[in-house]
């Protein structure tokens, strides 16, 4: 009479999802510094109307350049160094 470890299977689940863990860890970061938003998603990213956004880019507060006669904004006018919104809603 054999007697099969009832754990065995759970064990190897676990080391297959290990393996995708590692795999997720050690992936490549999207590099963002070279991303480019529009107004519209600018706006959404900051939680305020497109109107706000336009305002600011025309008060000079965020930087944007145009794409034939397109708004654009790059990603590090809307993300402060820490990759954290920054806060431009209230800013008087």
């Amino acid at each position: 009479m054999t007697h099969t470890n009832p754990f065995e299977a759970i064990h190897s689940e676990l080391n297959e999802l290990k393996g995708m863990v590692k795999q997720i860890l050690t992936a490549p970061k999207e590099d963002y510094s070279l991303k480019i938003y529009t107004v519209q998603e600018a706006a959404k990213i900051l939680g305020c109307n497109h109107q706000t956004v336009t305002n600011n880019i025309k008060k000079g507060n965020i930087e944007a350049f145009y794409v034939g006669n397109r708004k654009r904004i790059k990603h590090d006018q809307i993300f402060d160094s820490n990759n954290k919104v920054k806060s431009i809603k209230y800013k008087r």
